[in-house]
């Protein structure tokens, strides 16, 4: 029986429709979403994104990070509000299939539900690298919401 789901957020639509998957589908499951805030990727998004090189690592690049994690885990919220729930929220810092994995096997995480940016093209692969990495090394099952 699965208790505990993680479902992984970036603010894509993708991402809330595995959050709402994990809603309808785990209904007596209680859900963690986690917020990955990525040090070397793009996915810090919006004015972050745009001033990554200059701010990396600095006061105002944290702040700007955190606000973004909060607003972000504040729409799960609403998400999950709008299925009568409450979900968990965690922001970490890190490699995003990293930190996924990790937190999948040293928390009590039973199942992990997570969107994938993927193409179905002969040249790219049919899940994006994230969902790709976590569904061959999360020590749980995943559940891969295109």
């Amino acid at each position: 029986m699965t208790e505990n789901v993680l479902v992984p957020i970036d603010g894509s639509p993708l991402s809330h429709e595995a959050l709402r998957h994990a809603l309808e589908a785990f209904p007596d499951a209680g859900v963690t979403v986690l917020y990955v805030i990525d040090l070397f990727g793009s996915d810090a998004g919006g004015e972050i994104g745009s001033a990554y090189e200059p701010l990396m690592g600095s006061d105002e690049w944290y702040g700007q990070a955190e606000e973004r994690a909060e607003e972000l885990l504040d729409e799960a919220e609403a998400i999950a509000e709008e299925h009568g729930r409450d979900v968990a929220t965690v922001s970490e810092i890190g490699t995003p299939e990293r930190i996924i994995v990790d937190f999948a096997g040293e928390e009590d995480i039973d199942h992990v539900v997570l969107g994938t940016h993927g193409r179905g093209d002969e040249d790219r692969p049919l899940y994006g690298s994230t969902a790709e990495t976590v569904a061959r090394r999360a020590p749980v099952p995943v559940t891969i919401v295109r």
